[in-house]
């Protein structure tokens, strides 16, 4: 069974009846400079629009009888369009994007997060920062509740928290909102010319997240690297893991 061909193009919302196509009978005429003309039937009107030079166009189709104005249809779909770019650009503030991060995260994927973050608030979208406590990390939270401080400090000058982070459950929650335009600094990918050129973390302004001591890189052998490996729970920048260690070493008699 065939189904009638609908354009993907227009909108029914976004249909406007110009001049013959309009089907009342008596339309209420407002006059290009905005004046009420009063009712006419559809012939006077259209006479009246065409007489000047202009459009008839139905502006108000559900009322009774339907408003038209006395227009340059070119001109009005010109400035209909305008009033739609800019409410599709103001919708991006409606829009959220989400965050996550861990108590454990160290400073590369903090980077990640980071930037990305700033991407969002730049694209004038909030943020909804979350922290998921695992396991033994609710018996710590003061941590994961640093890192949530920390990431909220570094997009101070994008973006303002909506409410101080707030624990649910095993959650810890912040949303983000950018801060306008004239106040935001750019976003630092913009200004070095191109995405993923520039890590937040590395800013000569920004100071350098907070690490627990991590393996050495160069000049170490496996079997140097193994102990240090194990008491940090198999992660080098895992604060969990230096928690363990530490409990887990006996008084000396």
């Amino acid at each position: 069974m065939s189904r009638p061909h609908s354009s993907r193009s227009s909108s029914p919302g976004s249909y406007v009846r110009v001049n013959g196509k309009i089907r009342a009978r008596e339309v209420r005429v407002i006059g290009p400079d905005g004046s009420q003309v009063g009712i006419l039937s559809l012939a006077e009107a259209i006479n009246m629009a065409r007489s000047r030079g202009m459009d008839l166009v139905e502006v108000a189709p559900t009322a009774t009888p339907p408003v038209c104005r006395v227009v340059d249809y070119g001109k009005f779909r010109y400035e209909q369009s305008k009033k739609e770019k800019e409410s599709r650009k103001h919708q991006h503030a409606n829009r959220m994007k989400e965050v996550q991060l861990s108590a454990s995260i160290d400073a590369n994927d903090f980077g990640v997060k980071l930037g990305h973050a700033i991407d969002f608030l730049c694209e004038e979208m909030k943020v909804k920062v979350s922290l998921r406590f695992r396991g033994r990390e609710m018996m710590h939270q003061e941590i994961g509740q640093q890192v949530v401080d920390r990431f909220i400090k570094e997009l101070a000058p994008f973006s303002h928290p909506d409410a101080p982070p707030k624990l649910v459950g095993r959650g810890l929650n912040v949303i983000l909102s950018p801060l306008p335009r004239n106040k935001r600094a750019k976003n630092p990918r913009e200004v070095e010319g191109g995405a993923g050129s520039v890590n937040p973390m590395l800013g000569k302004d920004m100071e350098p997240l907070r690490r627990i001591p991590v393996l050495p890189s160069s000049g170490s052998t496996d079997q140097e690297a193994e102990p240090a490996e194990r008491a940090s729970g198999g992660f080098a920048n895992n604060p969990f893991g230096q928690l363990d260690a530490r409990m887990g070493q006996r008084p000396a008699a």
